[in-house]
């Protein structure tokens, strides 16, 4: 088995799936992660320094996961799988007939540079929560809908004794659940979706019974808690001097707008709120892969447009771990051939390709019902920050466009510097767009995280050109289309 083989880059789901079907058909495997184990967010586990005794109770699907953990292993100590963590990837480079550089940051402090080569690479980077911004978000005590389930997951930590979960789609679900489970009292999971929606999808959503057999356990785990749950609801604002204290919401008519008979006040101590998720798309861009909208292309195979490059799991549009675990095995599958020289038979991952097909057919009627508010930027008062990086206000954005003429998204940023912090607009890109008024557009950014310039200097002096190179590294999104057509 010769070397370099493929680099996964991200160990949750789709990566560890991808991981262990190429291993298993002779291909020399290094897995990057940034965690220091790996699961990614949904099988996020606690630090062994806790000594959890029962893990389990904080996940479903337990037993896929001892699978997939144990299955690694089983490589790793093979030595036909490389494990990497705490590398934190910020580039990939195209090296022409040399294949491809993973660039990755080491460490906590990340600040050393790390370098792996491969034949072939598979983004399975997964997704990030989108969050709208609201009066007093800002506060302490309001967090995200998955940062609240890491802090129950992976620190064995409530957020706080009472709490309220808020925001829409499916990740709510589990958020309420765990945190009432672990001993939390959950005043309401407040969600903005309008259960009309889920009957007028209700043969898209019956065709995965094991889906909707899953709400329904959630919704019993729900009822068990006494954890109201209020749908066609919103929160319009968050309340406290020092930190949360309470929140008001409402009721939302047919059209999305809040009813003002209706606003009603609930303590707590944490709010969890989140709209959704969104791929992380930033490598990817960087290659210059196709992004349609959100979602990074990927074909029957899941190879993307650049030659080389491989993308599965949330990266290529949101489903969930078992729609990742289906693409991440046709994903490893279509890789071990390709490296071995020879056209992939699809008859190898039959059983993948229909699980595949009829999650994304359920999550696409799930997206569409799970959907924030269309007047939600009309409750964002301008004081209200809607960038935190760079402490912008909504008002200051709606001047941008009212009196200064900015028609698009990059002419926002520039006139206000609305993402131009430490996230890049990946956090209130969405935020800031709806404020706005404008479309949300994908941003291209060279790195996908920050990174010292004395890691770039390095790089740079290390770096020998390429045949038909000026000597200067090109970033994959400047590539010609006869490469693009390669």
């Amino acid at each position: 088995m010769g070397e370099p083989g493929l680099a996964v880059i991200g160990a949750g789901p789709a990566g560890l799936a991808a991981t262990l079907a190429a291993a298993a058909r002779g291909v020399h495997v290094t897995l990057i992660d940034s965690g220091a184990q790996a699961g990614g967010q949904f099988y996020r586990q606690p630090a062994p320094g806790f000594r959890a005794r029962r893990p389990q109770a904080l996940h479903h699907q337990w037993r896929t996961w001892e699978r997939l953990r144990d299955g690694l292993d089983t490589h790793v100590r093979a030595g036909r799988v490389r494990h990497l963590t705490d590398h934190h990837v910020w580039f990939v480079e195209r090296r022409g007939a040399a294949g491809l550089t993973v660039h990755a940051l080491v460490g906590p402090e990340q600040e050393e540079p790390a370098e792996v080569h491969a034949d072939a690479v598979l983004l399975a980077t997964g997704g990030h929560e989108k969050v709208l911004p609201f009066p007093g978000w800002t506060l302490p005590g309001v967090v995200t809908a998955g940062g609240a389930q890491a802090m129950l997951k992976g620190g064995l930590v409530l957020p706080g004794r009472t709490a309220v979960v808020a925001g829409t789609g499916p990740l709510l679900l589990p958020v309420a659940t765990g945190l009432a489970a672990a001993g939390a009292t959950v005043a309401a999971l407040v969600d903005s979706a309008d259960p009309a929606a889920f009957v007028r999808r209700s043969r898209a959503l019956a065709g995965r019974p094991d889906k909707v057999a899953e709400g329904a356990r959630y919704a019993g785990l729900l009822l068990r808690h006494r954890v109201r749950t209020l749908l066609g609801h919103t929160v319009v604002q968050a309340h406290g001097a020092e930190r949360l204290e309470a929140v008001t919401i409402a009721a939302l008519d047919r059209h999305g707008r809040v009813r003002p008979d209706t606003r009603r006040r609930l303590v707590c101590e944490v709010l969890a709120v989140g709209h959704g998720m969104l791929p992380h798309t930033d490598l990817a861009d960087a290659l210059g892969c196709r992004i349609d909208g959100t979602d990074v292309y990927a074909d029957d195979e899941q190879r993307t447009d650049v030659p080389g490059v491989w993308a599965a799991g949330e990266t290529t549009g949101i489903g969930g771990s078992a729609l990742s675990l289906a693409e991440g095995h046709i994903a490893g599958r279509s890789i071990a051939a390709r490296l071995a020289g020879r056209v992939p038979d699809p008859g190898e991952w039959a059983a993948a390709a229909r699980t595949r097909e009829k999650l994304r057919a359920f999550f696409a009627a799930v997206d569409s019902a799970y959907a924030p508010p269309a007047h939600w930027a009309e409750q964002v008062t301008d004081e209200t920050v809607v960038c935190r990086c760079e402490e912008v206000s909504a008002g200051a954005v709606r001047e941008a466009v009212r009196e200064l003429g900015a028609g698009d998204l990059r002419t926002v940023k520039l006139l206000t510097r609305a993402g131009m912090g430490w996230c890049q607009g990946r956090v209130c890109g969405p935020g800031v767009a709806g404020v706005a008024g404008c479309a949300q557009a994908a941003g291209r950014t060279p790195f996908a995280r920050p990174v010292p310039l004395g890691v770039l200097a390095r790089v740079g002096e290390t770096r020998e050109p390429q045949a038909g190179e000026s000597g200067e590294p090109q970033a994959g999104a400047e590539r010609t289309a006869q490469e693009r057509d390669q």
